[in-house]
């Protein structure tokens, strides 16, 4: 069955920098490996309107990344906006909510091949290379639908800890997050539970990658035990994969679509949104990329 890979035409003009990690190049890479393989439909979607952010970000937050972009600028050292930011971030964001129709719409799993990142973005900041927290932005946008139990699974190697602080009031709204410890951002214990809807499973680099798989699936089928939810969205960042320069994970292309997989058979009939996060190999990005689709495929 076809699978829908939705992109947004202004994701590549954020640049960041030609040494910065989260650069044009990684979204490159996985658009040539989409465009290469069998079965996927790639989809140009509309960028998305500031308002639609406003679920998640405070417009004088969200004005002050248009005027930072304007003139250049930056949210800390690792989060530099120029001219095409601001549209590169409304495009991610636009992709993001083509993808969530799509699936509630009945036609089909779906993928947004996006950047920049976003689970690191607060209500009131950018930070680590994001500016709208895309996912925390569609689980609203999703119990706005409808949708009112929403399971965002962050198996990025860092703490999405902008979608923890944006959904932990929600509870109908439940938040795992698998990731490196200690490791950026710093946040991310077991301990950190929101309104008992958060369940972070901290690990340390260099395990065996079966390691990672299990622990990340015990958690899932934990997190929904008597809690089936009605949409799943998928924080799906690559820097855990072997070699990723910023994570020192042990995960292959094929861990990714078993998570998938095992989702579709304990949840066959509970739509699946894919996000893409971080990952900054790009060869290695846009081969997790690929497996997660197939899978959703």
């Amino acid at each position: 069955m076809p699978i829908e890979v939705f992109i947004g035409a202004s994701c590549a003009r954020h640049e960041p920098g030609p040494a910065h990690p989260e650069r044009p190049a990684r979204l490159a890479a996985v658009l040539a490996a989409l465009h290469a393989t069998a079965g996927v439909h790639v989809v140009e979607a509309a960028p998305a309107a500031l308002e639609d952010a406003l679920s998640c970000h405070s417009r004088r937050y969200l004005e002050e990344v248009v005027a930072r972009a304007a003139r250049g600028g930056e949210f800390g050292p690792d989060t530099p906006v120029g001219p095409g930011s601001w549209e590169a971030a409304l495009s991610a964001t636009g992709a993001a909510l083509a993808a969530l129709a799509h699936a509630h719409a009945g036609a089909g799993h779906a993928f947004a091949a996006v950047r920049p990142p976003g689970h690191h973005a607060l209500a009131e900041s950018g930070m680590g290379f994001c500016l709208i927290n895309h996912v925390a932005v569609l689980a609203a946008a999703a119990r706005a639908l409808g949708r009112q139990r929403v399971l965002i699974i962050d198996w990025d190697v860092h703490h999405g800890n902008g979608t923890q602080a944006l959904i932990e009031a929600e509870p109908d709204t439940r938040f795992i997050s698998m990731h490196q410890w200690p490791w950026y951002p710093g946040t991310g214990s077991a301990a950190e539970r929101g309104s008992g809807n958060c369940f972070n499973l901290p690990l340390a680099a260099g395990l065996p990658s079966a390691r990672y798989v299990e622990t990340l699936w015990q958690g899932i089928t934990s997190a929904t035990a008597g809690w089936p939810p009605d949409l799943i969205l998928l924080s799906a960042g690559y820097d855990g994969m072997l070699g990723d320069p910023l994570g020192g994970f042990t995960l292959e292309p094929a861990d990714y679509a078993s998570w998938v997989v095992r989702l579709r058979e304990r949840f066959p009939s509970v739509p699946v949104v894919g996000l893409m996060e971080g990952g900054y190999a790009p060869v290695r990005l846009a081969a997790g990329v690929v497996a997660t689709v197939r899978a959703l495929a």
